[in-house]
């Protein structure tokens, strides 16, 4: 294949049965690797934002850190984690969320986004939409305008999308893929 015609969705390479069997994982891993491909994903997720104004990117753990980071240069504006109950110094807000099987916890540090900061959502994968509706939730109550949320891959029977689209979200992806 002509490397000039690669979809971002071509960079992705998939993993039969991990982490369980009969899971089809998307690897995102390969697509970071290609300097090509990851200027691609970063320019595309960029791109329905153009003209926007925003304050900070806020990356959800772990993927989201590194697409974050990389978005927030482009744009020249800060970088804000939400990470996994336990990993912040500081002082946080947290909020639960459903697993396929029991509860997780995400958090921020409280004061990481002022109220009225306009901030991106991203991350790398949108399933079931648990992880990004916490971290929602987490920017909602710091007063935080949520001006969109950008993935790299939408697993659409997994319903996270509508999910989002729910709460007001505008939601960007790049690429689908079927199954789970």
């Amino acid at each position: 294949m002509d490397h000039r015609k690669k979809t971002v969705k071509d960079y992705i390479r998939t993993i039969v049965d991990f982490p369980h069997e009969g899971i089809l994982f998307r690897d995102v891993t390969t697509l970071f690797a290609d300097p090509r491909g990851f200027r691609m994903c970063i320019d595309q997720l960029l791109h329905p934002y153009a003209g926007e104004e925003i304050d900070t990117v806020v990356g959800l753990e772990a993927r989201g850190f590194i697409i974050g980071g990389a978005i927030a240069h482009q744009l020249s504006v800060g970088f804000v984690p939400i990470r996994k109950k336990g990993k912040l110094p500081g002082k946080t807000l947290s909020q639960e969320y459903q697993l396929e099987y029991g509860e997780a916890i995400m958090e921020v540090h409280d004061d990481a986004v002022q109220p009225g900061e306009k901030v991106l959502v991203v991350d790398d994968l949108l399933a079931t939409g648990g992880t990004a509706e916490a971290g929602i939730k987490l920017l909602e109550q710091m007063g935080a305008d949520i001006v969109g949320c950008a993935f790299i891959i939408d697993l659409p029977e997994l319903g996270g999308r509508k999910k989002l689209e729910a709460l007001g979200m505008e939601v960007e992806v790049l690429c689908e893929f079927e199954g789970l």
